[in-house]
């Protein structure tokens, strides 16, 4: 699999990543096979957080990567902090207490002594960026963390972090796909007055390209906010006609298509996919492979029910 440098950093990561969000309800055997299945096909990057599964999806990824006896220096962990959740409590909390902590947890979870990439899960609103700035040199120092990043941020949320924080922000992790284009739709319809010309993400786009942030994409196969997914959905016959037409030209699957298709576009996007499935990893790796022309890239977000100007 085709490697990209994350951001400014020196890692080289895999375009395809494995997110282990459901990890934590798999067998210790079917959790070995998914992570065995990833890296037979090229992915070195493995992404998880704190709350996934209460953390008993860090625990599980972690026993099974001592289980699999994988070197650590083969592959690349990014984990995800400052969401906080109880039984009767939930809050985004970016204080430098927090902050410390959550990568502590992580590294104990998944048993090992550095993150390469920790990142900000969501905004808190009550953000100190001084206090972001302590944690993260701290975190640096002390060698737990090496690289950082945020996740659903907005320029401007990015820009006030960068303020205090001194070390390179190298990704934002953000639910982008065929049918959650609402980044290219704004850019698409600039200047225009209907739904689409709405600016809801501060030209994230753009502005990642321009100051060499890695996008990462989450829930790459779903519509809506987990509301499912669309490959082989009934709901969407003019989108999985045209997918399953490229996928026959292209010898592969509508699912590896899906993945093309947001590999295709030049802000060189790391696609992270979450399936648990060896079938389902080995189709979406296949994406990897599959390079689209500029028109096959416009029938699909057209079959996705959107419009050109």
């Amino acid at each position: 699999m085709k490697k990209i440098r994350l951001g400014n950093s020196e890692l080289n990561a895999s375009r395809i990543g494995l997110g282990v969000m459901r990890m934590g309800t798999r067998s210790e055997r079917d959790a070995q096979k998914t992570i065995e299945s990833a890296i037979s096909h090229g992915i070195n990057f493995f992404d998880s957080a704190n709350v996934y599964g209460a953390g008993k999806s860090s625990t599980a990824f972690g026993r099974t990567l001592k289980d699999a006896k994988i070197s650590r220096d083969k592959i690349l962990i990014q984990s995800k902090g400052g969401i906080v959740r109880g039984d009767n409590f939930k809050r985004v909390d970016y204080s430098k207490e927090n902050l410390i902590q959550s990568v502590e947890d992580e590294l104990s979870r998944i048993g090992t002594d550095y993150l390469d990439v920790f990142v900000l899960h969501r905004p808190d609103v009550l953000v100190e960026p001084d206090e972001v700035a302590e944690a993260f040199n701290i975190l640096e120092q002390s060698g737990k963390v090496r690289y950082f990043g945020v996740s659903n941020q907005n320029s401007l949320d990015i820009e006030l972090l960068k303020t205090a924080v001194k070390q390179p922000l190298i990704v934002n992790q953000l639910q982008f796909g065929i049918m959650h284009t609402g980044m290219i739709d704004q850019q698409i319809h600039v200047n225009m007055t209907d739904d689409a010309a709405n600016m809801r993400d501060a030209e994230l786009l753009a502005y990642s390209r321009i100051h060499n942030m890695t996008i990462q994409t989450w829930s790459p196969l779903q519509f809506g906010y987990f509301g499912g997914v669309f490959v082989d959905n009934p709901d969407f016959p003019e989108l999985n006609e045209v997918l399953g037409k490229l996928a026959d030209e292209y010898h592969t699957s509508k699912s590896a298509i899906a993945v093309a298709w947001i590999l295709r576009h030049p802000a060189n996007m790391q696609v992270i996919i979450g399936s648990m499935s060896e079938h389902h990893i080995q189709e979406m790796a296949e994406g990897d492979n599959v390079n689209l022309t500029r028109q096959d890239w416009y029938d699909i977000y057209l079959a996705a029910g959107n419009v050109l100007p």
